[in-house]
């Protein structure tokens, strides 16, 4: 069972891949990227080159004719050569290396990133860095779909995580800056459907207002995510419900075992090798 992406958006609802017949014609908002330049330079000049942008304008079986994002150029490609991308981040099968490669290309900065669907398994994410060097951060996700990097910190959507993160590092090795390759594309034009997510920078936790702390309004304008406003509104009920003389005492016995302390070198255990 997968879980939700964007806001009231489930990545079930994403390109059908699992029958061909029935996505023979790309969408006009499909986008995808190179995985490796074609033809191979050893063979002749290469037409799309790694990390480029394609529209898909037909998929025919072991085919896609696509056209070029920047330069505009239609011609035909493996579809083993490219990948979905959804919303400008979220890459469908891409592996630790081949997210390595795209990060480390020119266009992109430190904090420039990707989620990356596992080639392994659909619905399970992992989140790459670039910083100084690529950094790898395993997304998990609750039984109720809700996501979490760092267990104390849980989102409802992939969205509203790369919304945080872009406002703050929070124990990742920097903050989010920008989709991975989003600095090597020409501004879209409307045919090429909606652009990538814009981030969300510069947050300020003494202009918030205290209304919107506990308020649990599915509402874009508010500047906390949703899933940070849903777990105060859970503490507060939750520390509402109790005698308040008690609690304070309860806390001052429990405090060494209820203290969180992060480890100086970031989030725990989030950086890892195995391929996923």
């Amino acid at each position: 069972r997968m879980g939700n992406v964007m806001r009231g958006v489930s990545a079930e609802n994403k390109v059908n891949t699992e029958n061909p017949e029935t996505s023979l014609k790309g969408t006009e908002d499909e986008v995808v990227v190179v995985l490796q330049d074609y033809p191979a330079p050893e063979i002749s000049e290469p037409i799309y080159r790694l990390g480029e942008k394609l529209k898909v304008v037909a998929q025919e079986a072991y085919w896609w004719r696509v056209r070029s994002i920047q330069t505009g150029k239609e011609n035909y490609i493996p579809g083993s050569h490219v990948a979905r991308v959804y919303h400008g981040w979220l890459f469908e099968g891409v592996e630790r290396q081949k997210a390595e490669e795209l990060l480390l290309l020119p266009g992109n900065r430190v904090g420039s990133f990707l989620v990356r669907e596992s080639t392994r398994e659909r619905g399970l994410y992992s989140l790459s860095v670039r910083h100084r060097s690529v950094k790898h951060y395993r997304i998990f996700r609750l039984d109720n779909s809700w996501y979490y990097i760092s267990p104390r910190l849980t989102f409802q959507c992939l969205e509203d995580m790369i919304n945080h993160y872009s406002d703050s590092a929070d124990g990742l090795c920097c903050v989010l800056t920008s989709p991975c390759l989003s600095g090597t594309i020409q501004p879209p034009d409307a045919s090429l459907g909606a652009p990538p997510v814009v981030m969300r920078r510069n947050f300020d936790w003494n202009k918030v207002d205290r209304k919107q702390l506990v308020s649990t309004d599915a509402c874009n304008e508010n500047m906390v995510s949703y899933g940070v406003r849903n777990s105060i509104a859970a503490y507060l009920s939750f520390a509402g419900d109790q005698d308040p003389s008690r609690v304070k005492s309860d806390s001052r016995k429990k405090k060494s075992k209820s203290l969180y302390v992060l480890p100086e070198n970031g989030l725990p255990n989030t950086d890892y090798d195995e391929d996923f």
